[in-house]
């Protein structure tokens, strides 16, 4: 039989192996139409504006537009570079005259259709590898299902990253220690939330927080006693304050060792009979570095007159303890009293230990006659367990059938039911478990399953032979994991099964990202686009920072720069750790050291801590909420004229009107008129995840723009590059300032055409501090901001550079937003093939006047979202198609 298809494949191979010759010889013959286009059309525009840098032997950034080694992908992958270069503008260098609008576009269209062979008739959706859910889809997804909290951040190895994600699937890879992992995790959350009996005697929890508390003068060991010890807080070995008693949760019982407390509950018990006391209870402390609490006290409890515990406790590092009593009890009420007595009363309280009662639990009557279902018994079995195996065996095929199309996020074959209940039945029919038993051993079966584990796509094949569609169930997992980062609720299975969800599309997305699980998307496409996530962790030395704006400019001095590294070297050991001659050299020191007036430690504005750091992170993320959810222009994200604030944030920023913003909740804020605020470039998170410890970056900070903001990364520097530090040249004995050494790299050839880009936006926002406090002096001398963009626009100050990058950069915006969150969505890299739905959603917004919902809605009305290649296409990646 003739095939027709097979024929087809070779001759468009054919064409594409010809085309790679042409590139391979383009001072030689032509071929057919396409080479005349390219000679007629595209290579005057090459060799006026691209040859003089990147052909006759000249490879600047290692690209040369004349010489090509016959691998199509490569080639592929080259114009790749030169279609972003022509888009972003970012060539010729500044001070060179480039291409016309026209020959731009002409350019770039030759690329799309002969390069690329982009078929407008039948896009390609690209390859999409299967998914392992990362660790908070793993931990989001078992809370919907089971309705258990597992913490996939202690139990499972860190997620690896690409292309800024930790969802990108050709990372997210599975070792058999993780799969062992993955086994121990089902075991341990199926353990936790499905029952394995039918019924369980009653239990109680007593809060602690229900216990009434009174501090009690005469338990002081001194009877004469007539006050009372409170908290109070003490400096630590530096001199240092702690941060106070911390705050008391109202629903336990916290009892301070320094001060003498009881605590009272009365309950009443219905029934009487044999009961299990159980006292959850906590040895908690605050931590201080290298400075210990000596404090004990004596707890004692009693449950009624009966003494069931006297113990004394010392520093015990948070220690976790669940005491069990067996005790014969009477219908009627019953006194609980916990009594806390400081044995230590002369001891400084330092750590502010404290005995911190979470509840107590009464378990009974005990006994066949008292028995009642379990917590959720009727969420996993709904009805009685039948008593004939064969209505056994139809009711746990029921239940794993239910359980295993949620878990796997589509229905289940009968073959596969039919494993799983002969699982279960293998533990139950063996008479010595219960029924409930082997259907939770299925479903550790299932939770171990790769199916659950990893997202499992199907495909619906047009009739015309073009790439097939998802099927319904894949949208929806698709769009739960992109929104929500979970598994699909019921009303998208329930779409999902009658086949509705994909003209029902629109609905869901205003559905999706009104929900409060939309939170998850913001915090994780946002938290790691914009690297919100990772302002919580930064390692800043605030004091440091501050150092070089309440100072001139240093001499350099080795000898004073020894004696200050080795001051700190000791200053981190602690006495006992010191030597005789170490404690009499680091007292030397001490005298030697020159701190400013007031003493080490001294604090120069608010502190760069954990609340800023959560508030910095919220600011970043509630941003880009706002404006995707109000369908506000997406340039807003760089320029707004407001921001969201508590009172906290608004102090560290020096916002005025402070009287207007009070608490800690996040609020929306119009910023003054004239304030440099306003937009992510400006706020504590992109200041201080792009700063070095003890000082700003303008070289990281440039870079993030380049890459997060205009979509222009940069190649990696070469190898042996000194620091910053190091390469700056000393004049009149006195270090360069950032500007100044970051000139003198330029010089070099190598990293002139890199840092030309990067430098001139990082130092526009030298007025930030490395904490995003604003300054106006670094070293006693004024900070010089003005630049010139490589792109040519000049600006004074950083509210000039944010106004030009949203006048003249939008488009590059659009398409570097396009680029992040499709590459989030789809959980992997774009390349090539992936241009024309980009050039889509960039056209779609800018139709809608820059609307953020625009960019969302493109994403998700891609082919790229909605298709898949197909499957005869799969081996052929050289893009000749």
């Amino acid at each position: 039989m003739f095939d027709h298809r097979s024929l087809l494949r070779k001759y468009l191979l054919r064409i594409g192996m010809l085309f790679v010759e042409l590139f391979s010889c383009l001072n030689g013959s032509l071929f057919a139409d396409e080479s005349i286009e390219f000679e007629r059309h595209v290579r005057p525009i090459l060799e006026q504006n691209c040859y003089g840098c990147h052909a006759k032997g000249e490879k600047s950034g290692n690209i040369a537009l004349d010489e090509f080694d016959g691998d199509v992908k490569q080639s592929q992958v080259l114009w790749h570079k030169v279609l972003h270069q022509l888009r972003s503008k970012s060539m010729p260098p500044l001070g060179e005259e480039g291409p016309t609008e026209e020959q731009r576009t002409l350019a770039m269209s030759w690329i799309k259709s002969e390069v690329f062979r982009h078929d407008s008739k039948r896009p390609d959706p690209g390859i999409v590898t299967v998914r392992r859910l990362n660790r908070i889809e793993y931990r989001n997804s078992i809370r919907d299902l089971l309705g258990v909290d597992y913490d996939t951040n202690s139990n499972f190895p860190s997620d690896d990253t690409g292309y800024g994600f930790d969802n990108i699937a050709d990372v997210l890879t599975i070792s058999p220690l993780l799969l062992e992992k993955y086994i121990s995790a089902a075991k341990e959350i199926v353990s936790k939330a499905v029952p394995v009996v039918s019924g369980v005697a009653p239990h109680r929890t007593l809060p602690g927080g229900k216990f009434s508390k009174e501090i009690i003068a005469d338990l002081l060991n001194n009877p004469d006693a007539t006050t009372v010890p409170k908290d109070e807080p003490v400096g630590n070995r530096f001199g240092r304050p702690t941060q106070g008693p911390p705050k008391e949760d109202p629903a336990k019982l916290t009892m301070s060792y320094k001060v003498p407390s009881i605590g009272k509950l009365t309950t009443n018990v219905l029934i009487a009979g044999k009961y299990k006391v159980i006292v959850n209870m906590v040895a908690a402390e605050q931590y201080v570095d290298n400075v210990f609490d000596y404090n004990r006290c004596k707890m004692v409890f009693r449950f009624d007159d009966e003494l069931l515990v006297e113990r004394e406790f010392v520093r015990q590092g948070n220690e976790s303890m669940s005491m069990h009593f067996d005790m014969d009890l009477q219908a009627g009420d019953h006194d609980l009293v916990f009594e806390v007595t400081p044995l230590t009363p002369e001891q400084a309280q330092v750590r502010y230990l404290r005995v911190i009662v979470e509840n107590v639990k009464l378990v009974g009557p005990i006994g066949d006659a008292h028995l009642v279902p379990p917590p959720n018994y009727d969420r996993y079995f709904p009805r009685p367990v039948p008593r004939s195996s064969s209505e056994r065996r139809a009711y746990a095929a029921e239940l794993l059938r239910q359980f295993a199309t949620n878990a796997y996020r589509r229905p289940v074959e009968d073959e596969a039911v039919e494993r799983l209940v002969s699982l279960a039945e293998s533990v139950y029919g063996t008479g010595k478990e219960t029924f409930e038993s082997g259907v939770s051993q299925a479903m550790t079966a299932i939770l171990a399953s790769p199916r659950f584990l990893f997202r499992e796509e199907a495909t619906i094949r047009d009739s015309d032979g073009t790439h097939p569609w998802l099927d319904d169930y894949s949208i929806a997992c698709r769009l739960s994991y992109f929104l929500w980062s979970t598994m699909p609720d019921q009303e998208l299975f329930q779409l999902a099964a009658r086949g509705e969800l994909r003209e029902n599309l629109d609905k869901q997305v205003d559905r999706m990202i009104n929900d409060p699980r939309s939170s998850a998307f913001f915090q994780n496409f946002v938290g790691q686009w914009l690297q919100s996530r990772e302002v919580e962790t930064v390692s800043i030395d605030a004091f440091a920072v501050a150092r070089r704006e309440s100072e001139a400019r240093p001499v350099s001095d080795p000898e004073a720069d020894r004696k200050r590294a080795r001051r700190f070297e000791l200053r981190n050991k602690t006495e006992s750790e010191l030597t005789d001659a170490e404690k009499l050299e680091k007292a030397e020191l001490d005298k030697l050291a020159n701190f400013r007036p007031g003493g080490f430690g001294r604090p120069f504005g608010p502190a760069f801590d954990d609340k800023i750091k959560r508030a910095m992170r919220a600011e970043t993320e509630m941003l880009f909420q706002h404006i995707l959810k109000n369908n506000l222009p997406l340039t807003q994200l760089i320029d707004a004229n407001y921001t969201f604030l508590n009172e906290d944030l608004a102090k560290f920023y020096d916002i005025p009107k402070l009287e207007t913003i009070q608490g800690n909740e996040m609020r929306l804020v119009s910023l003054p008129e004239g304030s440099l605020r306003g937009g992510i470039l400006t706020q504590g998170t992109f200041l201080a995840v792009t700063s070095n410890p003890n000082r700003t970056s303008p070289v990281k900070r440039g870079l993030f723009i380049l890459e997060n903001v205009l979509g222009s990364p940069v190649s990696a520097p070469p190898p042996n590059i000194p620091s910053l530090e190091d390469a700056a040249v000393k004049k009149d004995g006195k270090k360069q300032s950032l500007r100044e050494t970051l000139a003198i790299h330029r010089e070099n050839a190598v990293c002139s055409s890199c840092h030309n880009k990067m430098d001139p936006l990082g130092l526009a926002f030298e007025n930030f501090n490395a904490i995003g406090r604003f300054r106006e002096k670094e070293f006693g001398e004024a900070v010089d901001v003005a630049g010139t963009l490589s792109s040519g626009e000049t600006f004074a100050r950083v509210a000039d550079l944010k106004k030009a990058l949203v006048t003249n950069h939008q488009q590059e915006i659009y398409y570097c937003m396009a680029d992040k969150m499709m590459t989030y969505a789809l959980g992997r890299g774009l390349d090539f093939r992936d241009n024309y739905a980009l050039d889509e959603i960039v056209q779609r917004i800018e139709q809608s006047g820059g609307k953020a919902r625009a960019l969302l809605d493109g994403v998700v009305h891609s082919t790229q979202f909605l298709k898949r290649r197909n499957a005869d296409d799969v081996a052929d990646t050289s893009g000749s198609k």
